[in-house]
């Protein structure tokens, strides 16, 4: 379908580093992962008034992860758990409480957000409303070039068009409108937003989830796909953990703002340390017929964030807990040489 290669199409990418007032000489290969956060949290304070004091929500709580160049980190968790603030963060959105964002080892506080957005780019859960119904595809994929001042007009409509050539979509899909779609059509012009600032990292905020099973498939190929051909890295945010192992190279679970458990795909879908990753694979429905929606003992709804539970905020609704679970909480400890960190007092 293409007569070159997706990146020449493309084109090459930005500088690796992010312009900002702490930054140093680039060397010519960076040992840092393509993304770290570092003790990152976020507090929010609700209600409150002149003579009433607030309650602090802890929506992330000293969340620390790196994501090597070039892998995919699946984050996986109930909704509610913290996910989307964490993407928030990632992108600038909104600033963290505590801790620190750093690309290719430049912290994000202080950073220029255009040079930002060269770097990091988004897909959203929802193709329906992440796009303006109003203007065309073209202009849709091409506004982070105008915004940017990057080419001509007739230098922005070529790259416009090899870039929906890239993600399969037909070049006389730039005149029409997000109406005229359909909802994997809506989702690769997405993708092609994200792709046409040539980004090194991509956060994929359930990118799937608004699709149809079939075209789901579609979609996660797509990724795989580009990832391998741009070297991207990919921060995967989900709640369907057969979507995450098919995409994902590592996988970090989210109970209540915390990672309490982070591995390899294989550690984590075979031989799940924390009580609570082990109750997200068993709650995945089966094929079979008759079984019906599977039981998988937790019991209560996740605690209020606002008013966590002592000692491991799991424990209320953990089949295994015993009095330390109550008492102090578990701290992520690493296992298997350092491959693999659990937040459990039992595992």
């Amino acid at each position: 379908m293409k007569a070159q290669s997706t990146a020449e199409m493309v084109g090459s990418r930005p500088s690796s580093r992010i312009s900002n007032a702490s930054s140093t000489p680039e060397t010519s290969q960076s040992p840092n992962p393509a993304l770290e956060l570092c003790g990152l949290s976020k507090s929010f304070t609700l209600g409150g008034g002149l003579f009433k004091r607030g309650r602090t929500l802890g929506a992330v709580n000293d969340v620390s992860l790196r994501i090597p160049r070039g892998q995919v980190m699946g984050l996986v968790g109930e909704s509610g758990c913290g996910k989307s603030t964490l993407a928030k963060m990632l992108l600038g959105l909104t600033s963290p409480t505590e801790g620190d964002v750093l690309v290719d080892g430049e912290p994000l506080r202080g950073a220029d957000q255009k040079a930002l957005a060269r770097h990091i780019q988004p897909i959203f859960q929802d193709p329906y409303s992440s796009l303006n119904p109003r203007k065309r595809i073209a202009q849709i994929v091409g506004l982070p070039l105008r915004v940017h001042g990057i080419g001509t007009a007739r230098e922005q409509a070529t790259r416009v068009a090899e870039t929906l050539d890239v993600v399969g979509l037909p070049r006389r899909a730039a005149e029409q409108f997000p109406g005229q779609l359909s909802g994997g059509q809506r989702q690769r012009v997405a993708i092609a937003r994200a792709l046409i600032m040539r980004p090194d990292i991509v956060i994929c905020d359930e990118p799937t989830s608004a699709l149809d099973v079939s075209v789901q498939a579609q979609i996660l190929n797509l990724l795989l796909d580009l990832k391998t051909e741009f070297g991207l890295t990919y921060l995967f945010i989900s709640h369907d953990l057969a979507v995450v192992e098919h995409l994902v190279d590592r996988v970090a679970v989210m109970y209540l703002g915390r990672i309490v458990e982070e591995g390899s795909r294989e550690q984590i879908f075979s031989a799940p340390r924390h009580p609570y990753t082990q109750a997200l694979l068993d709650s995945a429905l089966t094929p079979e017929p008759g079984l019906g929606v599977p039981d998988i003992g937790l019991g209560d709804a996740m605690p209020d964030p606002s008013n966590p539970p002592s000692g491991c905020a799991f424990h209320p609704r953990c089949p295994k807990a015993q009095a330390i679970c109550q008492q102090t909480r578990p701290r992520l400890e690493e296992f298997r040489g350092g491959n693999a960190r659990v937040a459990c007092h039992l595992a």
